[in-house]
């Protein structure tokens, strides 16, 4: 895709001798939002860590905005544009919330999303301001670990299981909160099991299965397929 955002062909990617990633491709135009799904340990997070950096790829491309970021720092990926929401959050404990949005904010050019903007998406979070990020609940956490993930600013927003171990009402609100930034432009790949779900609201899906990518396509063709769905997905 001539206009992508970010792009991956053929990335291959190992922790130490063992192979993880086999020629992952995939892209995000500007304004869209993709999924990569799968089961639990075909190389989701480890196509995350190889964009951001964390585990550098051995071999492929990585181009976001046009330009290689193989073999860039983490920091330097984040400084392009990208904002990652980990597996697991990783806010800072023993900051507050608000304190916790203003380390990681960035002011870019085009850039809209301040403390403000933050707060009228995720009310809870103002709400909680001065508590410190260890005495939030769980969906309290993602939800600071979006806001401050687009505090950065970011050209593309990345999540890593966005809604794993969340209680119902708490994915809702998350599913509404990415169809709003949806909608707002940023472009978005996320990371979830909640195919139905995201059937709803992503443009374009991939597969994934032992470190490749199995099968791609829009939303109402991964709907008419339960075949599919049932063989990678286990739904």
């Amino acid at each position: 895709m001539s206009d992508a955002i970010l792009e991956l062909d053929g990335v291959e990617t190992c922790y130490g001798l063992s192979q993880v990633l086999f020629g992952i491709s995939l892209s995000i135009a500007p304004g869209e939002m993709v999924t990569l799904m799968g089961r639990n340990g075909m190389g989701k997070t480890t196509t995350v860590r190889s964009i951001m950096g964390l585990t550098p790829a051995r071999a492929g491309t990585l181009r976001f905005l046009g330009q290689h970021i193989r073999g860039l720092p983490p920091y330097r990926v984040a400084q392009l544009g990208i904002g990652l929401v980990p597996e697991g959050r990783q806010i800072f404990p023993n900051l507050s919330v608000r304190e916790n949005l203003v380390a990681t904010a960035v002011k870019r050019d085009g850039g809209a999303w301040t403390l403000e903007r933050v707060y009228e998406l995720f009310p809870r979070l103002a709400e909680r301001e001065t508590s410190m990020g260890n005495q939030l609940s769980g969906g309290e956490q993602q939800m600071l670990a979006v806001g401050r993930a687009l505090m950065t600013n970011p050209r593309l927003l990345i999540l890593d299981e966005a809604t794993e171990g969340l209680a119902p009402l708490i994915r809702q609100e998350i599913w509404r909160c990415l169809a709003r930034l949806k909608e707002s432009g940023l472009s978005v790949l996320v990371i979830d099991k909640n195919v139905d779900a995201l059937m709803k609201i992503a443009d374009r899906h991939f597969l994934i299965e032992r470190g490749r990518v199995v099968w791609s396509g829009a939303s109402v063709e991964l709907a008419a397929n339960p075949d599919v769905q049932h063989r990678y997905l286990g739904v």
